[in-house]
This record gives C-alpha cells, structure tokens and sequence, in this order.
C-alpha cells in the first residue's frame, strides 16, 4: 500500500470514516472525499498455529490495534484455513451472533443446544450465543484443509436465548447478484440474527457485476472472500475490503471468479 493510501483513511471503533486526504483509484481518478475505507489483506492481522492459519480484518486474540476493533455492529471477519482432521476443541461464547461461511471443504458444527451439522460451501450457519453457549469447529476431511470466513456481529440485546440455525444457500442462488444470507426477524434472509445488519453473498465470474444502494443513515463493508472485484474503480483482491459510511452506490466488476460478502449495517 503507498503512503498516500495509507495515511488518507482510517476508521473508528464506532465506524466513523475520516479521510485526510484523496486516496487514488485503479485509474489515477481521486476518491470523493469521505466515501471510503481500504482496509488491504495484507495489513491484517495473522495467527499461525500450524493446524490453523487465520488472517483477522478486526482485532481479535493476540492481534490488537486500536483502529480496527470493528466497524459498527461488525466485530470479527476472520479469515480460516484449518488443517484436514483438526479444529478447536469445545469452548465457550456470550452474547455474540457467530456466523460461518464456507469457501471450501466443510466444517463439523457441535454445541450444547443439541445442533450439529456439516456446513459445505452451499450452506451458511448461525450460531446466536445468548445467555451463554459452547460449541466445537472440525474439519472432518481426511485430507484437506478447509477454508470458511467466520463473522461475529454483536447482538442488540444481551442475554438472549441461545439459538443455532443453518440454511442452504447455493452457488446458483447467489450467482451474479447479492443474495441475502442473513438479517434480522423478518428480513426474509436465509438466517435470523439478533440485530440491525443484513450479510449479502454473491458469486460472480469473471466480467459479471453487481451493484448495490447504501441508504442514508446506514454503513457498508464490502470484503472479498476470493477472486478479484473492482468497486467504484478501486481493485479488490482476496480478502481486501472496503467500506463506506455514506449513502451511495457500490459496483463492482469481477476481473476473475469472485465470491464477496457485503454487510449493510445500522
């Protein structure tokens, strides 16, 4: 990332952009002022421990820094590659909405509602955690490693009932549009969770595109799982994002295949 592009934005824990100066675009064509962030994957945060690697947008277990604690409601993208016939063991969580979405392989699901599942790259989970939940995370491939984005966004309300869900949501179902995968109750999203904040998919090949409206009053954080997406004219690659806290238009061009995740948030 060159110094203009670095030192021009940076966020708050509360999701506050501030822009200090015109960060360039793909083309040389300055950003307007206050649109966005650009938050590089290669400036995040890593975890090294052999049987997972893991590469962390927010802050989060032993990397902390004091401008990336999350943007509003959204807490933790985690992105996680676990080795084959290894995960984490039962642990506990509170008062977090925990979302998985599977890029590749499968994720083993167990917690102490009595729920499993095997979540394969046509599915998306959600674990609500309440008042308290345990749960353990294993790859049950023999042979290969997984990846999967692990999402926490912080409840409205504390000390709810836990609850886990999971719903098929297929390539074909997301292909060349954003499909939503999870929301609020009555969002009609493919899983409920417990604040203002919609989670979109899509899957595009390459020269297919997508364009989504953010509100008035409402933040956006656009993150790229895999592929390559050019938005507004700025060139994302795997696991770069970008985000806005103003009402306006994002497009985005796949350059390769791409699959993407966009939270519009309150």
């Amino acid at each position: 990332m060159d110094v203009s592009r670095r030192t021009a934005l940076s966020v708050t824990a509360a999701g506050l952009i501030h822009v200090a100066a015109h960060p360039r675009s793909l083309w040389g064509q300055s950003v307007e002022p206050a649109d966005v962030l650009i938050r590089q994957a290669a400036e995040r945060g890593h975890t090294d421990l052999g049987w997972l690697r893991s590469y962390h947008s927010f802050s989060f277990a032993d990397y902390y820094d004091q401008r990336h604690m999350g943007f509003r409601s959204l807490r933790v993208i985690n992105d996680d590659r676990i080795a084959a016939r290894r995960g984490f063991p039962t642990h506990p969580h509170r008062d977090m909405e925990i979302i998985s979405y599977v890029l590749d392989g499968a994720l083993q699901h167990k917690d102490s509602t009595g729920r499993g599942a095997i979540i394969t790259p046509e599915d998306i989970q959600m674990m609500s955690a309440g008042t308290g939940i345990t749960h353990s995370e294993f790859n049950p491939s023999a042979d290969s490693a997984n990846h999967f984005l692990q999402i926490w966004i912080q409840p409205a309300m504390r000390g709810a009932r836990p609850r886990y869900s999971d719903q098929k949501v297929t390539t074909d179902q997301k292909r060349n549009q954003w499909t939503k995968i999870a929301g609020p109750d009555g969002a009609k999203a493919a899983v409920a969770i417990r604040q203002d904040a919609l989670i979109f998919a899509t899957n595009l090949l390459a020269g297919e595109k997508v364009d989504y409206t953010v509100e008035k009053s409402r933040y956006a954080w656009l993150q790229v799982a895999r592929g390559e997406l050019l938005v507004n004219g700025t060139l994302l690659r795997s696991g770069d994002a970008i985000a806005t806290s103003r009402a306006t238009r994002l497009h985005g061009e796949a350059t390769e295949p791409t699959d993407a995740l966009l939270f519009d948030l309150a």
